[in-house]
């Protein structure tokens, strides 16, 4: 009866690293009524077994559920619904990659620093490395990037500007 054109699905722990999932009618925006189902695990055979419950009338007027990267339970209990992705699954992804590539460049950056160190030190000379601007080296400047990448520019210091500035001129 709480079911509604667009409902969303998400799992959660409440205990012990028991997982549930829940479906709620975003309709609802978590007041009374918002309730639709839980599910003891995250298997798609169990929850689409309590969806299936629901009357087919009602699943069939479903037109968008919101959920994780998961679609298997829509496509086969809301054949009829679009599905979103959440935002935080989406924000998720891509922080990750973008931490993957700040991680990539930075191991780049320690192999050419060792090059430069093996270069030096055959030509009997002091490895002296690259500092840019705002005196970072080419590590440094990939380490101390990782904060700023994920927080909102408005709110960087005039130092994270700097690094900024120079973090993406050097890493488009």
């Amino acid at each position: 009866e709480n079911m509604g054109p667009h409902p969303a699905i998400d799992e959660t722990s409440l205990s012990n690293g028991e997982l549930y999932t829940f479906v709620t009618n975003r309709d609802a925006c978590t007041r009374e009524c918002s309730l639709v189902a839980v599910v003891a695990g995250t298997k798609s055979e169990d929850v689409i077994a309590v969806l299936q419950r629901i009357d087919e009338k009602s699943r069939y007027a479903v037109k968008e559920v919101t959920l994780d990267l998961s679609d298997s339970i829509v496509r086969t209990a809301f054949p009829k619904a679009n599905r979103v992705i959440d935002r935080f699954h989406i924000q998720k992804l891509a922080c990750d990659a973008v931490q993957e590539l700040r991680i990539k460049h930075r191991w780049d950056a320690i192999q050419q620093a060792n090059e430069e160190m093996e270069e030096a030190k055959q030509k009997n000379e002091d490895y002296v490395p690259y500092r840019y601007s705002n005196g970072d080296t080419r590590r440094e400047l990939l380490i101390r990037s990782r904060y700023l990448l994920f927080k909102s520019a408005d709110k960087w210091t005039e130092r994270q500007k700097q690094r900024a500035a120079i973090l993406f001129e050097e890493y488009p």
